[in-house]
């Protein structure tokens, strides 16, 4: 049977600030993120499942995608772990703010890696990430496919 790819499109805000970067981005500033998910798989050929005809059922690639990056993600502030902001974060923190300590600069590239670290171990045994769309802006976006990885 043939292998069909399917995508399921995220939205979520955030603010980050990209430190030692030598433009106007070392400011905190925000952006309204689109994720496009895209998952490839055969679709269920057997009429007793409920599934039947479906690579996956979407609202199951919702909820995985949307525990592991919109919830910890959507109306945080994002900043580098070795930056200076620290103090900063801890203020926010202790002020009812939502802060993501990154292990990486916050930067489109990085975050769409870390995102498909943590979307591929939680894809039932049959389905595989194909690949990640993370726009940033209207005219700025980074891709992630698996088979460059």
């Amino acid at each position: 049977m043939s292998k069909i790819r399917i995508t399921k499109k995220f939205r979520f805000e955030a603010a980050h600030a990209l430190y030692g970067y030598d433009g106007k981005c070392k400011n905190i500033h925000g952006h309204n993120y689109k994720l496009f998910v895209t998952v490839i798989g055969v679709p269920v050929n057997d009429n007793s499942n409920a599934k039947e005809g479906m690579v996956m059922d979407f609202g199951d690639l919702k909820k995985i995608v949307n525990t592991q990056i919109i919830e910890k993600f959507d109306h945080s502030v994002i900043f580098n772990k070795n930056s200076p902001h620290k103090e900063l974060a801890n203020n926010l923190i202790s002020n009812g703010h939502k802060v993501i300590m990154a292990d990486y600069q916050p930067t489109i590239e990085q975050m769409v890696i870390d995102f498909a670290s943590k979307i591929i171990p939680k894809l039932p045994e049959n389905i595989k990430l194909y690949s990640l769309k993370l726009e940033e802006t209207e005219t700025s976006y980074s891709e992630w496919f698996a088979s460059d990885n």
